[in-house]
């Protein structure tokens, strides 16, 4: 029967054309939710291995679910009221004084700019970025519930991790149901490895970029580590537009400061990328340099940040489908 439904949309180019659209601006009226929803199968692909150790450890199911997800919780929670405080405030002088910074930096290159017009461009930025943790999560997330939602999303994704398969499986014709499970397990080992890679490497770009901006005695080592921590999420691009502001900063203190500081920059991103990245993250990506960069420009241009986050998770998990069901 639904062979024939299917056969019949087909031969009716109007009716497919259609549902086609219609299927489009139904995609798009609910871009939030499939966010949401991706996000929420990253985060349970990448809590599922820790809960499958200790289920193996004999502890219950519900139980073992929650553990992994108390953690989480109670660290960010801890980020968040340790740092984000003394962070806010770092990053207010450093967006107050980036205008003077940028200017001396001109100056000693040899050009003029107006100072006047940089500086209400970044105290506009920082009023954005100081209106706090919620907004901040908003603007990336849709708000705290969205927040809140994506962390139930991926738990119950957990707990009916088996049966979410099984139903997902039977959407395709019987032959196909163990090939359909198996590209499941891929992908959700895929994008698991992504997220947990992601997290290390990013923390330990941050943690190191801390250490060598402080021993330098350079302004602002705390928000431009963690803006370099952050940015690491973002291959092939994230880490050069972070050792911008660093270089910008130095550049005002001297010449041979800023030398060292992109020099620290380069020599850091060659350890990560030649060292860290084919340990960590060599079963996680391994895509094109070229189509990373087009992923997150485009993932950019159609969802703004959050497509460019998503982007690189998206493509590889479209690469484990192509070649699992080609």
């Amino acid at each position: 029967m639904r062979g024939k439904v299917v056969g019949y949309i087909l031969q009716n180019q109007v009716l497919a054309a259609i549902l086609v659209v219609a299927f489009a601006w139904l995609i798009i009226e609910i871009r939030e939710v499939l966010i949401a929803v991706f996000v929420s199968y990253i985060l349970m692909a990448a809590i599922a291995p820790y809960v499958e150790f200790l289920r193996r450890q004999k502890i219950p199911k519900p139980i073992a679910i929650l553990i992994p997800y108390i953690i989480t919780i109670a660290l960010i929670v801890l980020l968040i009221v340790s740092l984000l405080p003394f962070f806010i405030a770092q990053i207010g002088l450093l967006f107050a004084r980036l205008p003077v910074y940028i200017i001396d930096s001109a100056n000693i290159l040899g050009l003029k700019l107006d100072g006047s017009s940089l500086a209400p461009i970044a105290t506009a930025e920082f009023g954005n970025l100081s209106s706090g943790i919620f907004s901040i999560t908003g603007r990336v997330f849709g708000g705290v519930f969205a927040l809140i939602s994506i962390f139930v999303i991926s738990f119950y994704l957990l707990v009916y991790r088996e049966e979410v398969r099984e139903s997902f499986a039977t959407l395709f014709p019987e032959k196909d149901h163990a090939k359909v499970a198996s590209t499941l397990e891929k992908v959700e080992d895929k994008l698991g490895n992504w997220l947990r890679g992601q997290i290390i490497l990013s923390g330990f770009i941050g943690v190191v970029t801390w250490i060598f901006l402080t021993l330098y005695g350079l302004e602002f080592a705390l928000p431009l580590a963690v803006l370099a921590g952050l940015l690491e999420i973002v291959p092939t691009i994230g880490p050069t537009i972070a050792a911008i502001p660093a270089i910008i900063v130095a550049l005002t203190i001297s010449f041979p400061l800023a030398a060292l500081v992109t020099g620290s920059y380069i020599l850091l991103q060659f350890f990560e990328s030649h060292v860290l990245v084919p340990r960590v993250m060599q079963r996680a990506v391994g895509l094109n340099p070229i189509v990373i960069i087009i992923g997150i420009i485009t993932g950019g241009k159609l969802l703004g940040p959050v497509g460019a986050l998503l982007a690189v998770p998206f493509l590889s998990l479209l690469v484990v489908i192509y070649k699992n069901l080609k």
